[in-house]
């Protein structure tokens, strides 16, 4: 599943549009569209657009014995 697809569910859950997220995170809606049409988003701004969902978010890779790195 793509950060973009992620990012939506988070938005139904939150009932909360693009643009508003746009306005929260200080960007334009054209601006994050693209980024997301892409899906191509920056650890950063991943941590940001947690932050004003007011959600976790966490980023690791999984070794098979279960080890997160």
């Amino acid at each position: 599943m793509s950060m973009t697809e992620k990012i939506k569910i988070v938005l139904v859950k939150k009932k909360m549009t693009i643009t508003q997220l746009a306005e929260a995170l200080e960007t334009s809606q054209s601006n994050l569209s693209k980024k997301m049409k892409r899906d191509n988003f920056s650890e950063k701004e991943l941590e940001q657009i947690a932050e004003v969902l007011g959600i976790g978010y966490e980023a690791n890779f999984i070794l098979e014995d279960g080890t997160k790195v």
